[in-house]
């Protein structure tokens, strides 16, 4: 099968199939070198038929701080995971180093699939608007429990401005949550973070906002 770009760097999150999604961060130093990573990563991935196995999606976000990659997969399974570690992941690998080389690659997650979606605006086409930023934030789940914290970091959002849609993601430790909220613009994501502060319990150090840069699938 092809490798195929997704429209708007997007990848379904609601998607059928899905029975892992994994989180990670790329450490890569300067915003030239978050594109230039981009680039090479588009590069050795379109340059090679899709990996049997599993993967359903593959995305990449570049983080607003200059520094950040954020990689979010969807996987059929773990062992669909470990099949593509043993048998696809290095060549792809090796060849990103080279381009790009001193690449940090720190906190890869493993996540259920989305046990909430929330989508909003009303009617038909809610939540199609295209994500200028994308915020993700890793909270640690105290005794209120996964649907409390989700409730918690979603309170009164339905009505901010710019605000197209959040998944609620169950680390597969049942320890945290990760939340996938989808913007219209860094902008409308600032201004309310600004508004309500950071959340308790947070594992990392903010709620980080991403813009989305490229998503990747199997093609026909």
């Amino acid at each position: 099968m092809h490798t195929i770009e997704n429209p708007h760097a997007r990848p379904n999150l609601v998607r059928p199939g899905v029975g892992l999604v994994l989180a990670s961060r790329w450490r890569v130093g300067t915003p030239e070198r978050q594109q230039a990573t981009v680039r090479a990563i588009r590069k050795a991935w379109l340059n090679r038929d899709w990996p049997d196995g599993g993967l359903l999606s593959y995305s990449v976000l570049v983080g607003s701080d200059g520094d950040t990659l954020l990689h979010y997969s969807q996987w059929t399974s773990e062992e669909a995971h470990q099949h593509f570690f043993r048998t696809f992941r290095d060549d792809r690998n090796a060849e990103i180093d080279a381009a790009v080389p001193g690449i940090e690659r720190v906190g890869l997650r493993r996540l259920a699939p989305p046990f909430r979606a929330t989508v909003y605006g009303e009617g038909e086409g809610a939540g199609d608007a295209v994500p200028g930023c994308v915020a993700a934030v890793l909270v640690e789940i105290g005794p209120e429990g996964p649907e409390a914290l989700a409730d918690a970091l979603e309170a009164g959002r339905a009505g901010d401005a710019g605000q197209i849609a959040a998944y609620a993601h169950l680390s597969a430790d049942g320890t945290h949550l990760f939340h996938y909220a989808e913007w219209e613009s860094e902008t409308a994501h600032v201004r309310r973070q600004a508004a309500t502060g950071p959340c308790p319990g947070i594992a990392d150090d903010r709620t980080r906002g991403y813009a989305p840069a490229l998503s990747l699938s199997a093609g026909a």
